[in-house]
């Protein structure tokens, strides 16, 4: 089909699926037509960016789309499957990692793919970075002498062990984290050296997940790839990132940065003893300068479109199609015929595990009274947790059935309800007293928001009103307020602005849901009562809050602005409290309260208090919000001049000026109207939020 296009569907339409459409689109002779995923908002909302049709059932995709070829970007444990059914019906196809759950699974894909004469080909689209090419090209071709040992690291931050969601697939089995991340690292080594032999696996740093079950966040496994001994290492603590592959010859030592798309060789050289170690130094500095300023200057002119991430994508998916059109054979790096190899070494690694203890959870059936959308984030968990704890019986609205609530599943019972769905949700609602709305939607554009957070928090309400709730209790965000000048103070009383085209989406949009949301109450009688959360702290909370700055990794942070004035902190057990307090006490409809603590600390000092209490100093720096709303306008400009994107806030100073919080809040509000008593003692807050918070992970 050298001369053809090649019709293209995806199903699964989660976040790793834009990568992979945004891919496609930029491939000569290659269309996305199909979208599918069970969820229908899911579908359509990534459809509807590419031109492409929207469907919730694969069979009728397959049957009505007229595809070539599918990529298959589901949970792993539905890969199997789904790619036997569309070899079977002629699709090639492009799976994602890990392409199944064992070398098993993977090797019926391949005789599956075989059976129907179709291209089976496995997403490890790192072996496709334009460095790790020369990598492998130096591996090959003896440039680094004859190969005695390699490690390969991920050491990168996995905040979902400490912060949720904890219904994630990768978390719910102990051996799933190997098979979500070993992939990429065991196709680094097979790929280079031939197959993997593993001879030992070591696990460390447990971390208990809300439910009793405990997982562990290091693994070092020891191998061996002919005569190469090999250490494989991840870590997954908060801890600086190290996503590398490094090589030791004879005659040279490579380390291959593949978070940064890099190669840096270090070479012996015959100068004398004196000038020998300085050589080897600069020509270091030398390539690391000379690979950061191609990168930099590839970022800037491809408007960060050719990050390295992206860049893995192209050379893989580029690579799958060119032997689609060609009908050739696939590059044995991307063929799942390697993965099958690859999944062997991770089946022998897996067997390594020590048995897994499942605690012995309660048995029993909720009546529940009291309903929780959003109860697997931050805020959802807590308040879940604490409502039990009080004598309620809880409804949890999730994406999947599994939560992280097994310890307490006597009182909790967890429902799967699309958020579209107004007739599923007003089912679901039914027997409940109080609905909690915690959801939240983090778009891009305003039509997004418009659909995915405003939309979606109008039917809820819709739901609360035709099942006869008692209460709806809606939480959304102080970042909706000016917060841009240090004079006055912000009040329950103080309104949003009129015009929120210059904010950012996400304040925008919860700011347009409450307008919506207070007009119901006042037009139709909706039961609601408003909550606004400060920056929330405490366990179950990330350490790389953006709230306080822009993150770079666990160890480096820039505060917003200059980082001296109090932010409005508060922590999650008062924040709980508060919201417990909103579903008992009386005539409340109608009103709003803004839930932060008592005023405490800047960005500094929260900061401080960390390198204090746990002898961890993080490169903290201050940022210039002009410089930031500067960068912010010209980005705007670029992306709507040349990309021609539609729906984005204007760049403005006051949104950034608001991020730093500079205008003080008041508190008095719930205090009085709901008997609030959030901490006031200064040890107790920075022990809640920092000693006892497990902020690193161990």
């Amino acid at each position: 089909m050298a001369n053809a296009r090649v019709r293209v569907g995806i199903i699964g339409a989660g976040y790793i699926a834009t990568w992979h459409a945004e891919t496609i689109k930029a491939l000569q002779g290659v269309d996305l037509v199909a979208v599918c995923d069970m969820s229908a908002g899911a579908a359509d909302a990534l459809a509807a960016g590419f031109d492409a049709k929207p469907f919730t059932d694969v069979d009728a995709m397959i049957a009505e789309a007229n595809l070539d070829a599918v990529h298959i970007l589901t949970p792993p444990d539905s890969h199997h499957d789904l790619a036997v059914k569309c070899a079977a019906a002629g699709l090639h196809c492009f799976v994602e990692k890990p392409v199944g759950v064992s070398a098993r699974e993977t090797a019926a894909m391949v005789e599956a793919g075989q059976s129907a004469n179709r291209l089976m080909a496995a997403g490890h689209n790192f072996l496709g970075m334009p460095a790790y090419e020369r990598l492998r090209e130096a591996v090959k071709s003896g440039d680094l002498g004859r190969i005695s040992m390699a490690e390969v690291n991920w050491c990168f931050p996995l905040p979902p062990l400490r912060s949720g969601p904890f219904g994630l697939w990768l978390l719910r089995e102990p051996g799933n984290l190997l098979l979500e991340l070993g992939p990429h690292l065991f196709a680094f080594a097979t790929d280079l050296f031939g197959p993997v032999r593993v001879s030992h696996l070591a696990l460390s740093k447990p971390i208990t997940l809300p439910g009793g079950e405990e997982r562990h966040q290091g693994w070092r496994i020891l191998a061996q790839a002919g005569d190469v001994d090999i250490t494989f290492n991840i870590s997954l603590v908060e801890t600086v990132d190290d996503r590398s592959v490094l090589v030791r010859g004879s005659s040279a030592q490579a380390r291959f940065d593949y978070a940064a798309d890099t190669v840096v060789i270090r070479r012996e050289n015959t100068a004398d003893l004196v000038v020998n170690p300085l050589r080897t130094q600069v020509s270091q500095g030398w390539q690391y300068f000379r690979e950061g300023t191609v990168n930099f200057w590839r970022q800037v002119i491809s408007l960060n479109r050719k990050s390295p991430y992206g860049l893995s994508f192209a050379r893989a998916i580029g690579s799958f199609y060119d032997s689609v059109r060609r009908s050739v054979p696939l590059d044995p790096r991307f063929d799942m015929q390697t993965a099958e190899v690859v999944m062997q070494s991770i089946d022998d690694a897996l067997a390594m595990m020590p048995a897994h203890k499942v605690p012995a959870f309660p048995k029993g059936k909720p009546n529940p009274t009291v309903m929780v959308i959003g109860g697997t984030g931050f805020i959802g968990r807590a308040l879940t947790r604490e409502l039990v704890k009080r004598g309620h019986d809880v409804r949890v609205l999730s994406r999947g059935k599994r939560g992280p609530f097994a310890d307490i599943a006597n009182h909790v019972e967890t429902v799967s309800v699309s958020m579209r769905d107004t007739e599923g949700l007003t089912q679901a609602m039914q027997g409940i007293d109080t609905v909690y709305n915690l959801a939240k939607s983090m778009d891009k554009t305003w039509d997004d928001a418009l659909i995915n957070d405003v939309g979606v928090s109008i039917g809820v309400a819709e739901a609360v009103m035709a099942a006869g709730v008692r209460r709806l209790i809606y939480t959304g965000t102080i970042a909706s307020y000016d917060m841009s000048e240090p004079t006055g103070t912000i009040t329950e009383a103080t309104r949003f602005a009129e015009d929120m085209r210059d904010r950012n989406i996400y304040a925008r949009s919860k700011a347009e849901c409450e307008k919506r949301l207070f007009e119901m109450h006042e037009e139709r009688g909706l039961p609601l009562v408003i909550a606004r959360p400060g920056i929330v702290v405490g366990h179950g909370g990330p350490l790389q809050h953006w709230g306080i700055g822009r993150w770079h990794g666990a160890g480096a942070v820039r505060i917003w602005g200059h980082g001296r004035n109090t932010l409005p902190f508060v922590l999650i057990d008062d924040v709980t409290d508060a919201l417990i307090r909103m579903m008992d006490q009386a005539e409340i409809e109608g009103q709003g309260y803004n839930i932060v603590g008592e005023p405490m600390m800047s960005a500094r000092d929260y900061f401080q208090a960390i390198h204090d209490q746990m002898d961890a100093r993080l490169n903290v720096s201050t940022s210039s919000l002009y410089a930031l709303f500067v960068a912010d306008a010209v980005k705007h400009a670029l992306k709507v001049s040349l990309l021609r994107r539609k729906g984005l806030s204007r760049a403005s100073l006051k949104d950034w000026k608001s991020r730093a919080h500079f205008t003080p809040f008041d508190n008095t509000k719930p205090k009085v109207e709901l008997g609030w008593t959030p901490e006031t003692d200064r040890a107790k807050v920075i022990a809640a939020a920092i000693t006892d918070a497990n902020l690193f992970g161990f």
